[in-house]
């Protein structure tokens, strides 16, 4: 039975058993700050669990794509662990029970193929329950499994936390008997390999707290909603009705793995689950390729794109690790575009739009194989020199400075690095290149995190949601409302009953007109009065879904909890924010006319006056298609389309054709909003009218921002004026210095800067020359230390690298080879000393080192060769000491 088919046999199981079908969320997590990637399918109904929502169903079943990466370097040692995988699952919230969910599953797995079930034989199946969960051993005892197959199991197997407090509960778990081939006899607490588990059905009823790990926790009590969690992995269950022996071998998987080994000349041999990996390096580096194949088209395939953070990381690293699982495998070619079409007629049965979609998805896979393969190349050469290096000084670790600057300077994705050295011997100081990493994100995630929580506890924003319910946004409508205060925080997090003249506060209002940030566009503004006091909006975040916090500072008399108040926007920043974002959907719909589907939206900024709009495509936009784009735009605005918007459900709004951000995770409701006929977009936002409000769309600049990435930035309204006009007064200026007419000015600029380049070459070469010039009487001035001739000079001022290590080499070369000689050169430039040191033959022969040299100088920083070594960094005022540091070594060789 192919996969596709399990997963349609399974939804329509539980359909035809009153549960609502709902969609996948997205790969990933947007709603969960401790995910990158939905890991499981309940992800999505934990907002319901919680009791955070009230859900729209009592009964639901999805299939949700998932991927788990913590064991990603496991990936193909065994025939169990991959990165992607998808969760058949089905839920009730406080529906059934037991009672239910137990003949439910056993029903769907027995039931003959030819009545829409699995037909696995019942004979075979196993039951596991917790300890003590009689309810649970009489309720499959009556699905008629006996007692001989029922094995109760203890905390760490058979019950289930989310790992941190919160709901909780027994388990029951549903083995199949796979047969002697596979191991003893005995059940599943003898052999898991032999007995297959397939089934996890959750049962939640208890409240725990104080989680310290699988086996140790407290339970506070009963919940008063018992809920039900239940589901299988889709590639266990298919590796049982396809008869094969693991994931490996389904048929969303083999295809992909068949072609990589067909493309290498190498063999699959499908070796069982407990043989050693180690026995078949081949066959593990083949499993990679095709787990990390098809998980990039998922990946892509949800919006994420390759880059250095987050999920992007991601992709990236295992991406890499497919390309380069094929080059050891001995394909140079590239390899993706052999792989992923194989993959995506594997899972289009299952999700078609991986067809449809296709281009833009391979648009950005193969631009990222095309740069990781000129990133091999580069750091590969200067990995195998550091690697060299570190094994003639006798070491056996790569410092994490090393490690560190491939991955900074060059995108060699530290993972390889651990592995070449790995290869060639050597350790990677890790740590040292975790702790340079996290000093350079440090700055930046605080920022962010502040913007956006105020370093407050989120329990305290919850806290004041689950007393007063989600705040009521009515600024769609309106600029100003009456409303009550119903909670004040101070800074950090702790609540209030009042604050005075001068506070800073977070006030949280019944019903707001105020804007939240969210979905690209800049936060609202603007006053709330209350009784006799007055504070000052500058910032309003939504940290938790449905509570609107209003960042202020209080600028005249009290402001108490319960009193009522006056909240009023600044409707002037409002509305160029409001023209901003309608710019910005104008300027989404025209870059997908002109450049494709493809052009999807990746990030916006709406700010007043202004916008930025970050878009995929795997190229840089010329800039004719950019003034088409502009032009085009503007003459939607010349049509002063009505703009409009409605709430819908996701299904019509796909009908109408109205676009999703991709990884944006929606309701069942969603706000479509249209430009006319022109653009149809999913948006929360806020926006003008009419088109023709915009007055002007004015495109500053279009620009890479990541691989894959683009940036456009423009202005809007009045403020795409005004840079009109200071532009023409510009050229106007520059037309009369040139005594030329203004169309002209472009081309007398380009002729002045040529000629400036040409006069700056110049002076290069006369200040390398001037250099040069001393090398003769530097040479015949050489100082004897120990039998060998010492040259340690300064460059003048400011000289170019080129010109310091040429000096170096042609003092050196004026020196009697016959003498042993060592040149060293100390230059100042930018506030920084920098040291160049030349040996010649004969001094190597004695054992001196150019490398070693500078290192010593420099306490170990530096690099080269015997013959040449440089290295800088310190502050300008050292240069002497460096001098006289490579003087006193010789001295002491």
């Amino acid at each position: 039975m192919k996969t596709a088919e399990i997963k349609r046999r399974f939804l329509a199981h539980f359909e035809a058993n009153g549960h609502a079908v709902v969609p996948s969320a997205p790969l990933p997590a947007i709603d969960d700050p401790n995910l990158l990637f939905v890991n499981a399918g309940m992800v999505q109904f934990v907002p319901y669990f919680l009791g955070q929502r009230t859900p729209p169903w009592q009964r639901a079943t999805s299939v949700q794509k998932c991927i788990r990466t913590p064991d990603i370097d496991e990936v193909g040692k065994t025939s169990r662990h991959g990165t992607f995988f998808q969760m058949n699952g089905n839920f009730s919230f406080g529906d059934y029970f037991k009672a239910g969910a137990i003949p439910l599953a056993f029903d769907l797995v027995t039931k003959p193929v030819s009545e829409g079930g699995f037909g696995l034989d019942a004979e075979k199946i196993w039951a596991t329950v917790y300890l003590d969960d009689d309810e649970a051993i009489e309720i499959w005892k009556q699905t008629g499994i006996p007692s001989e197959r029922l094995v109760r199991r203890g905390k760490k197997d058979n019950y289930w936390s989310m790992g941190i407090p919160g709901p909780a509960g027994p388990c029951s778990e549903l083995y199949y008997d796979r047969g002697p081939a596979y191991g003893p006899e005995g059940g599943p607490e003898v052999d898991e390999d032999r007995f297959l588990e397939f089934w996890n059905l959750v049962f939640m009823q208890y409240e725990i707290t104080n989680v310290k790990n699988k086996e140790v926790f407290d339970v506070v009590g009963e919940l008063p909603a018992k809920n039900i969690d239940t589901g299988m992995g889709l590639e266990r269950i298919a590796s049982l009705l396809q008869g094969v022996d693991n994931l490996y071998e389904i048929d969303e998987v083999r295809p992909i793995l068949d072609r990589a080994a067909e493309l290498t000349g190498k063999r699959y041999g499908a070796a069982p689950s407990h043989v050693a990996a180690e026995s078949h390096p081949d066959d593990v580096r083949l499993r990679v390729i095709a787990d990390h194949v098809r998980t990039s088209l998922m990946l892509i395939g949800d919006g994420v794109t390759p880059s250095n953070e987050g999920r992007g990381y991601v992709l990236r690293r295992i991406m890499r690790r497919a390309i380069r699982s094929m080059r050891l495998l001995g394909w140079q070619e590239r390899s993706l575009p052999e792989l992923l079409p194989v993959a995506r007629d594997c899972m289009a049965p299952s999700y078609p739009e991986l067809a449809s979609d296709f281009g833009r998805i391979a648009d950005y896979a193969y631009a990222e194989e095309e740069a990781f393969l000129s990133t091999l190349r580069a750091g590969t050469t200067i990995l195998d020199t550091a690697v060299a290096e570190t094994k003639r000084s006798g070491g056996t670790t790569l410092s994490g400075d090393q490690a560190f600057q491939l991955h900074d300077t060059y995108g060699f994705p530290i993972d390889l690095t651990l592995e070449i050295a790995a290869e060639q011997g050597l350790q990677v100081d890790a740590d040292g290149f975790r702790r340079l990493m996290a000093e350079q994100r440090t700055r930046a995630k605080a920022d962010a995190q502040a913007r956006k929580t105020g370093h407050v506890d989120l329990s305290a924003y919850r806290a004041v949601l689950d007393a007063g319910g989600p705040v009521e946004f009515t600024g769609y409508a309106e600029v100003s409302r009456e409303s009550r205060v119903r909670a004040v925080l101070d800074s950090g997090g702790s609540a209030l009953q009042a604050a005075g003249e001068g506070d800073t506060i977070e006030l949280v209002l019944d019903a707001t007109p105020f804007y939240a940030e969210g979905g690209g566009q800049q936060p609202d503004m603007g006053l709330v009065t209350v009784g006799g006091g007055q504070v000052e909006v500058f910032d309003v975040q939504s940290p938790v879904p449905g509570l609107v916090v209003h960042r202020a500072k209080v600028v005249r008399g009290e402001v108490r909890v319960g009193e009522a108040g006056f909240a009023e926007i600044d409707i002037t920043r409002r509305k160029a924010i409001s023209r901003s974002h309608t710019a910005t959907h104008l300027v989404h719909q025209t870059m997908r006319n002109f450049l494709g589907e493809s052009a999807t939206q990746a990030g916006s900024l709406n700010a007043p006056g202004r916008l930025r709009f970050d878009f995929n495509t795997p190229a840089a936009v010329p800039p004719s298609v950019l003034t088409d784009v502009e032009q085009q735009i503007n003459e939607v605005l010349l049509g002063d389309l009505e703009v409009h918007a409605f709430i819908t459900s996701q299904e019509e709004a796909r009908r109408l054709g109205a676009m999703a951000l991709f990884g944006e995770k929606y309701g069942d409701e969603v706000r479509v909003v249209e430009v006319g006929d022109y653009a149809r977009e999913l948006c929360g936002g806020t926006h003008v009218a009419r088109s023709g409000q915009l007055g002007l769309v004015k495109i500053l600049s279009e620009a890479s921002i990541g691989s894959g990435v683009r940036r456009v930035e423009a202005l809007v309204g009045i403020d795409a004026f005004q840079h009109l006009a200071r532009e023409h007064l510009m050229v106007a200026r520059l037309a009369e210095l040139y005594r030329v007419p203004g169309d002209q000015v472009a081309e007398r600029v380009a002729q002045t800067i040529s000629q400036l380049r040409d006069a700056e070459k110049e002076l290069e070469k006369l200040r390398g020359q001037l250099v040069l010039g001393g090398a003769a009487a530097l040479a015949a001035g050489a100082v004897d230390i120990r039998g060998v001739a010492f040259v340690g000079t300064e460059a003048p001022e400011g000289a170019a690298g080129n010109d310091v290590r040429t000096l170096a080499q042609e003092i050196r070369g004026k020196i009697d080879p016959a003498r042993a000689a060592i040149v060293a050169v100390a230059a100042r430039s930018g506030g920084k000393a920098s040291l160049v040191v030349a040996a010649n033959a004969a001094a190597k022969a004695r054992g001196l080192s150019a490398g070693d040299l500078v290192k010593g100088a420099l306490s170990g920083r530096g690099g080269g060769n015997a013959d040449l070594a440089q290295g800088g960094g310190v502050p300008a005022s050292e240069a002497a000491n460096l001098l006289a540091a490579v003087e006193k070594a010789i001295d002491g060789a």
